[in-house]
């Protein structure tokens, strides 16, 4: 794996964990977490 695909998947994974512990575990907030957390760890391994 490449390191920025690395960074996108540590982004999406912490994104994850963010987002289900600010929205008390709810679905739409893990994966809505993951997915803001995977771009913002993309653009990182730039």
């Amino acid at each position: 794996m490449s390191r920025r695909g690395a960074d996108t998947a540590i982004g999406a994974g912490v994104g994850g964990v963010a987002g289900a512990a600010l929205t008390g575990g709810s679905a739409a907030g893990t994966v809505g977490g993951a997915a803001v957390g995977g771009v913002v760890g993309n653009q990182i391994g730039k």
